[in-house]
């Protein structure tokens, strides 16, 4: 692997996931692993991780040749596989592992294009589940989302058996909805052709490898910290909920791939992180900024921006600790990091 074309952070988050010995790399070895959604955040930094530990083969699917060589140049037994995962070609080569990470992620999208953002999630994790039962894979994680228990009120411990109060009326409901229907064709496909398929439902997850223009909350929030501007909030940053670190996320995955349940879903956050907006708006002023930044309010329409409407999304863990995984990233640590990679990258 070339390294001197890595960004130094990414690249000690890549040797923070080969040196977990809490995942059962043995069930990896000489086995080939394929990733969708291979050149998106979590997406990417599997595939690298799996290529730096060595012995593992990755079939890395994405849209874009172009980007897709841009991100594995340099990384060793990778083979593209460059399809729209709506219309995947036949795939003649043995697959092992499948880690289903391709969604649509925009929240503008979700209330301006919501028939494409629902279409593609179930369209396009069917074809997964298909092709997983046609070459008979040991093991496939879909990445699901912390949205499917909808909105809820109180600071209660959300475990995965929690209920949900969506309304399927509601245009932005097609993405969680979305998320909800590929878990129970995850169930469905289990049941009826035996294959073992997990689901990791991740919070909000963020760190080195974020684009800097990223348009999501937490990412604005950091560019107020490096451009020395005060945060200004939509709305009264009332929402709670808990984050997760890149690589924390990717570790997790890994370790439900190896040795998760069939059939189950785990929730995967950094429990320690749980905070409002407003909460965490205020750390990064304190903890990345200058002494001049502060936190404004500025509470307008949010429906345009595509905002989950306010929750308190307090998950429960222990069904993914129980496979020995940990978090180890802080809130502060991860934007400290995030900006770290951006000091050293050109943007």
């Amino acid at each position: 692997m070339n390294v001197h074309t890595e960004n130094p952070v990414i690249m000690d988050d890549i040797a923070d996931i080969c040196h977990d010995t809490s995942i059962n790399w043995d069930r990896f070895t000489g086995k080939t692993v394929l990733v969708t959604g291979s050149t998106g955040l979590i997406g990417k930094l599997i595939v690298k991780a799996l290529s730096a530990k060595g012995g593992i083969h990755v079939m890395a699917m994405a849209r874009n040749r172009e980007k897709a060589e841009a991100c594995f140049t340099g990384y060793s037994d990778v083979t593209l596989l460059i399809c729209d995962i709506c219309s995947m070609p036949e795939i003649e080569a043995d697959i092992d592992y499948i880690i289903h990470c391709a969604s649509i992620t925009d929240s503008k999208m979700f209330v301006q294009q919501p028939v494409d953002t629902f279409l593609t999630a179930v369209m396009g994790t069917d074809n997964i589940l298909r092709l997983a039962a046609r070459k008979n894979c040991s093991g496939v994680v879909y990445t699901s989302s912390m949205e499917v228990y909808g909105t809820p009120q109180t600071d209660e411990k959300i475990d995965e058996r929690h209920s949900t109060n969506l309304d399927c009326m509601n245009v932005r409901s097609c993405y969680p909805e979305s998320k909800r229907a590929c878990e129970n064709l995850c169930c469905a496909y289990a049941s009826q052709y035996g294959i073992r398929v997990m689901t990791a439902r991740l919070t909000q997850t963020f760190g080195a490898g974020v684009d800097y223009q990223d348009g999501r909350v937490f990412a604005e929030f950091a560019r107020c910290a490096v451009e020395n501007r005060n945060i200004v909030l939509h709305t009264k940053g009332e929402t709670k909920r808990s984050y997760l670190y890149t690589s924390d996320a990717v570790r997790a995955i890994l370790a439900i791939l190896a040795d998760g349940q069939s059939c189950h879903a785990y929730n995967v956050a950094n429990e320690a992180t749980y905070c409002s907006i407003y909460e965490m708006a205020e750390l990064v002023a304190k903890h990345c900024g200058g002494d001049e930044i502060k936190v404004e309010c500025i509470p307008e329409d949010i429906t345009k921006f595509g905002y989950a409407n306010r929750l308190n999304m307090n998950l429960d863990t222990s069904a993914v600790q129980a496979l020995n995984w940990q978090p180890k990233y802080a809130l502060a640590q991860m934007y400290e990091r995030m900006i770290q990679a951006w000091n050293t990258t050109e943007r």
